[in-house]
């Protein structure tokens, strides 16, 4: 039960959501938007949050939405890890929100609230950093398209109020050959201790991180490193390993140290894969 009282809307366009924001909270009622509410009403519940008003974003069809268009795959803000998963549109998009969570939880879990949500792994992120998605969001200045690169450094970073309404990924990135490979303390389904997401764009590998710094991270120049075929792979990991050690993490999943030594496993794992024709 939530110990507090909040008033409930159900918009059914991205305009009438950012609209509601906006006049919501020059009435200082703190609104939020609500997808799939999984996060949301856990920290409402436990006193960790409070909110006055919930914008349940829903009924919007572009946030509910998992579409092909033309030459690109759509998602909605809204939609479920589960929906994104048996659409089969982005294999690694979807097979990476199917490790974060169990069967009934990816029927909760929306993209959006995994991408913006306040737990710091932020794994559906992964396969979108690789992919250069498109971010489609909508201000009170109308609908904007922009890169993920230039709204998520760690976390998504939005203006006050600005939903974030779905992401656009071309299709050649969608289809590509790809690895994915997460570490977890004990159990299959649980918070990583490393996830290691990569992907083939015309040979050259791309990866992506989540688990070993306090954010999920994508980095040009250790990519560079990862694909140096002139370096045997254990040498190579080594190297991305100690150019990642000043930020790695401890806490009660696992100490720094732990953390870098399955982040080298999951590395090595990603170039087994490749070498052994195992990325699909």
């Amino acid at each position: 039960m939530i110990p507090f009282e909040f008033e409930y809307f159900r918009p059914e366009t991205a305009e009438d959501a950012v609209r509601l924001y906006h006049e919501l909270a020059q009435s200082g009622l703190e609104p939020v938007y609500y997808g799939g509410g999984s996060e949301l009403l856990t920290m409402a519940r436990a006193g960790n949050r409070r909110f006055g008003a919930v914008i349940d974003v829903k009924a919007i069809p572009e946030c509910a939405a998992v579409e092909e268009e033309g030459d690109k795959v759509y998602f909605g803000s809204a939609a479920t890890l589960g929906a994104i998963e048996r659409s089969g549109l982005f294999p690694l998009l979807g097979r990476t929100g199917a490790r974060i969570a169990d069967h009934t939880m990816q029927l909760r879990i929306t993209l959006g609230g995994n991408i913006a949500g306040t737990i710091r792994y932020r794994e559906a992120v992964l396969p979108l950093l690789l992919a250069d998605a498109s971010m489609e969001i909508y201000t009170p200045d109308g609908a904007q398209s922009v890169s993920i690169h230039q709204v998520f450094s760690g976390r998504l970073d939005l203006p006050p109020g600005a939903l974030l309404v779905g992401c656009r990924v071309a299709k050649e990135f969608a289809r590509a050959r790809h690895g994915h490979v997460k570490k977890t303390k004990s159990e299959k389904i649980d918070y990583p201790v490393a996830t290691v997401c990569a992907l083939d764009a015309d040979g050259y590998l791309r990866f992506a991180v989540s688990g070993v710094h306090e954010n999920p991270f994508r980095d040009l120049t250790l990519e560079e490193i990862f694909n140096d075929t002139r370096t045997v792979p254990r040498l190579r990991a080594d190297k991305i390993v100690e150019m990642v050690r000043p930020g790695a993490v401890s806490d009660v999943l696992g100490s720094a140290e732990y953390r870098l030594f399955t982040f080298k496993r999951a590395l090595m794992e990603i170039f087994a894969m490749e070498r052994e024709g195992a990325m699909v």
